[in-house]
């Protein structure tokens, strides 16, 4: 992909790159491509590109939890109506970037699967990038990053990477994939599934779109790399009881579901 960059970098330190200019741009609601007059080329060309990517992306994410993936989930994730889910299917399926079969599912193909790699990179290396550099919150980047995603250059998404010192993870704990679309495995279960006195380390927080979950983790301490210990698990699906940083905080099943974590050896 080749977009022109949101914003301009140059290094002011030996870690990170900071901005030398912002440009605010004034986004406006995105109105439905196919309401657009024909003779609006330039937002039609725009508004199918990022409806492409991001319906890439969203396949993407929904195949690594069952694969083909229906389109009845495809249109619940990007909230549109069924048939708006088809209709844009079938376009992908026309330019060879995902194998549709009615009553089947959609997979994506060999191409369909890069482009959604290299938009989930750039989302990644963003989110880390404005919390880095320009003191973003993590509850506050998965929104900036999913509007920059689709804007910034190759050069840029480069530039980036290299001050961050190439990272393999984002704030969530989610993998970034390399320019190859190869990404770290960690071998992590969610919390649920630990039982009591178990030693283990966070490595991930599965819905990082949540900013007020995310804002409820941070201040139980409960974030990527945090070292915890389960005290006590409530019967019946009741809440679970960790030892984080010497305190005793209390969280309940279905946040902790969110939470991937790994054996702490």
């Amino acid at each position: 992909m080749d977009y022109s960059p949101a914003f301009e970098i140059a290094a002011t330190s030996d870690r990170y790159v900071y901005p030398l200019f912002l440009f605010v741009i004034m986004l406006p609601i995105m109105p439905e491509i196919e309401s657009l007059p024909e003779g609006a080329s330039l937002q039609r060309h725009n508004l199918n590109h990022q409806a492409v990517e991001d319906y890439l992306k969203t396949i993407y994410m929904l195949a690594q939890d069952e694969s083909p993936v229906s389109t009845s989930r495809i249109a619940e994730a990007r909230g549109v109506k069924p048939a708006s889910a088809t209709s844009m299917i079938q376009r992908l399926a026309k330019f060879k970037l995902v194998n549709y079969e009615k009553h089947y599912g959609v997979t994506l193909t060999d191409a369909g699967e890069k482009v959604a790699l290299e938009v989930i990179r750039h989302h990644r290396l963003i989110e880390l990038y404005l919390i880095e550099a320009l003191g973003f919150t993590w509850d506050e980047v998965h929104e900036q990053a999913d509007i920059l995603e689709h804007v910034i250059s190759e050069k840029l998404e480069e530039r980036i990477a290299a001050a961050l010192n190439h990272p393999k993870f984002d704030p969530h704990g989610d993998p970034i994939p390399g320019k190859d679309g190869a990404m770290a495995w960690v071998d992590a279960r969610p919390l649920t599934f630990h039982t009591l006195g178990d030693h283990l380390i966070i490595t991930r927080i599965l819905d990082d779109s949540n900013a007020e979950l995310l804002r409820y983790l941070a201040e139980l301490g409960l974030i990527p790399g945090a070292h915890i210990r389960i005290v006590a698990v409530a019967p019946f699906a009741g809440p679970i009881t960790l030892e984080v940083g010497g305190e005793t905080k209390v969280i309940g099943q279905k946040a902790a579901s969110e939470i991937l974590v790994k054996v702490d050896d």
